[in-house]
């Protein structure tokens, strides 16, 4: 079956090229395949500095902090920075990683409706200076409707208020996004302008680990105070090196970025008015409404060669179960236009 159910949105993670390359300069490299410790204490390694090096100058800020995962990050910044005299403004769609990270710090927190940034602002005005400081929290591309945030708007908000920091996740846009693959903060101009801005590479970037973009005293801090971070094993060096490997080399993919968003653009307009009008992005919904017509559809679709899986409540509001399409820069146009066809049939069982 065709895979349209996959993060490997630039199909860099079947790349022979790219993995012989690699494996090349890992032989030369006597990286070890295990840390066997965490980082704080004898896990550290020379590559570990180097990739955060490069991530920080690649988006031109001060520092950069690596995790074994976005959960990790997502599950350990909230706790570590937030206290009672926080509140956090967390979108009403945020993953459910940042939803964990929230109720693990304790903080109190609202959650505004999905990208209503009226609301947002009302709720700015109203708390903000009750706290000592507010984090308003994001993704950019979200990962079932498929949206963009639209981050100018609030790295606008933020700016009103002396105590607002913006934390937005990028696991969808990185790789994928932007002139460099940097995401949806450098395709909007803004990564300056957000104090925290986290991504994952186990998508786009066909590895695994995560990073968060931010200052230095920041950076700082989450290493002495961040529980994920300082009581997990780090990741292998040689894992980070592969990570590194394909992130120096993201600004040279433009081709299958490009690609990747024309694919999207042909199947959401053949989805208009059934979920594709929502998605800015390769993220595709087909919404189809109740559970059991959802799983009906996937399944026929299987059996016509199609690789695609229901989603349903509680991952999606009650009512909105769906097919999630995750497309790849590796599909092809006759692929997409089988798949459209079907799609358009009448007697598809439902």
């Amino acid at each position: 079956m065709l895979n349209l159910s996959s993060n490997d949105y630039l199909g860099l993670a079947s790349r022979t090229d790219l993995r012989d390359a690699f494996l090349g300069e890992l032989n030369d490299s006597g990286l070890s395949l295990s840390s066997s410790f965490s980082r704080l204490l004898t896990g550290n390694f020379a590559v570990y500095n180097e990739l955060e090096q490069l991530i920080a100058e690649r988006f031109g800020r001060e520092a950069a902090l690596l995790f074994n995962s976005g959960y990790h990050a997502n599950t350990g910044i909230l706790p570590a920075l937030a206290d009672k005299q926080t509140l956090v403004l967390a979108d009403k769609l945020v993953h459910a990683s940042i939803i964990d990270g929230i109720l693990l710090s304790g903080t109190p927190y609202q959650r505004y409706r999905h990208n209503d940034y009226m609301q947002l602002e009302a709720l700015l005005e109203k708390h903000a200076g009750q706290y000592e400081q507010v984090f308003i929290v994001t993704e950019s591309i979200f990962s079932m409707d498929g949206d963009v945030a639209d981050l100018r708007q609030l790295v606008e908000l933020k700016k009103r208020y002396p105590n607002v920091l913006l934390y937005v996740d990028e696991a969808h846009a990185i790789g994928v996004r932007g002139r460099n693959g940097l995401g949806i903060a450098e395709e909007q101009s803004c990564i300056p302008d957000i104090d925290l801005l986290v991504g994952t590479f186990g998508k786009a970037v066909a590895s695994m680990d995560a990073y968060l973009v931010c200052s230095r005293v920041i950076r700082e801090y989450l290493i002495n105070c961040m529980r994920p971070l300082i009581f997990s094993t780090a990741l292998p060096p040689a894992q980070i090196a592969w990570t590194r490997f394909v992130f120096e080399r993201l600004p040279e993919f433009e081709a299958e970025r490009q690609r990747l968003a024309e694919m999207s653009g042909l199947l959401a307009d053949a989805l208009r008015g059934q979920g594709g009008e929502v998605s800015g992005s390769h993220i595709i919904p087909y919404i189809i409404g109740e559970n059991d017509a959802c799983i009906l559809r996937a399944e026929e679709l299987q059996r016509k060669g199609f690789y695609c899986l229901p989603v349903r409540p509680p991952t999606v509001p009650k009512g909105t179960a769906r097919i999630r399409f995750s497309l790849t820069a590796q599909v092809t146009e006759e692929q997409l236009g089988e798949l459209i066809r079907i799609l358009g049939q009448k007697n598809m069982s439902i």
